[in-house]
């Protein structure tokens, strides 16, 4: 599955996408634990998932071929 990240994300791992080692679809907090599990630097991070351009909710499927970002947040004024 590949994933864009953004921000603070994209500066631990050093890449703005990442190819991630799914068995296919899975929901998004699934996608989250795979996420620590092949990149343990981000373990404890907080982010949300965005899946073709909608952040979705934990227990909401996301497939292979779905576009998917994770967005940490953001504070500006």
């Amino acid at each position: 599955m590949k994933v864009m990240l953004f921000a603070g994300l994209k500066e631990k791992t050093g890449e703005s996408r990442i190819i991630l080692d799914t068995p296919g679809a899975m929901t998004a907090g699934e996608l989250k634990q795979a996420i620590y599990t092949q990149f343990p630097s981000l373990e404890g991070d907080v982010f949300q998932v965005a899946c073709n351009e909608s952040f979705v909710k934990d227990d909401q499927m996301v497939n292979e071929d779905d576009e998917v970002a994770l967005i940490p947040p953001v504070s500006g004024g």
